[in-house]
């Protein structure tokens, strides 16, 4: 059953905000959506290891804050073309639950389970 063009609503505004968050959560970190990094870790480390393994920290995090990114705005273009709520996989409709719990879920739940 295709979604209310109310839950599209809120999914599209719930996207929206979370999509500052990263961008937000990218900046604080240095970093951008296009992926440059300016990690900004204090240089008078006396432990090299330290300061690679902090660095290597940052890195992960903004990775993963950069899938989000991805997964948000493609989330958000769905809503624009009117594909939001259906699998991008087998083409069927995703559980309004598992949108309301995964607003950015391109997957419905079987497909994602095959992996």
């Amino acid at each position: 059953m295709p979604l209310s063009s109310e839950a599209v609503q809120a999914a599209e505004k719930q996207l929206r905000h979370d999509l500052q968050s990263v961008e937000k959560e990218l900046a604080d970190l240095g970093a951008t959506a296009d992926g440059s990094v300016k990690v900004l870790l204090d240089e008078g480390f006396a432990d090299a290891a330290q300061t690679t393994s902090e660095r290597a920290q940052v890195f992960s995090l903004v990775d993963g804050l950069r899938q989000r990114l991805v997964d948000l705005v493609a989330a958000l273009h769905r809503i624009e073309k009117g594909t939001y709520g259906t699998c991008v996989q087998c083409g069927r409709d995703i559980a309004p639950e598992r949108l309301e719990a995964i607003p950015a879920a391109p997957l419905c739940i079987k497909c994602k389970q095959r992996g």
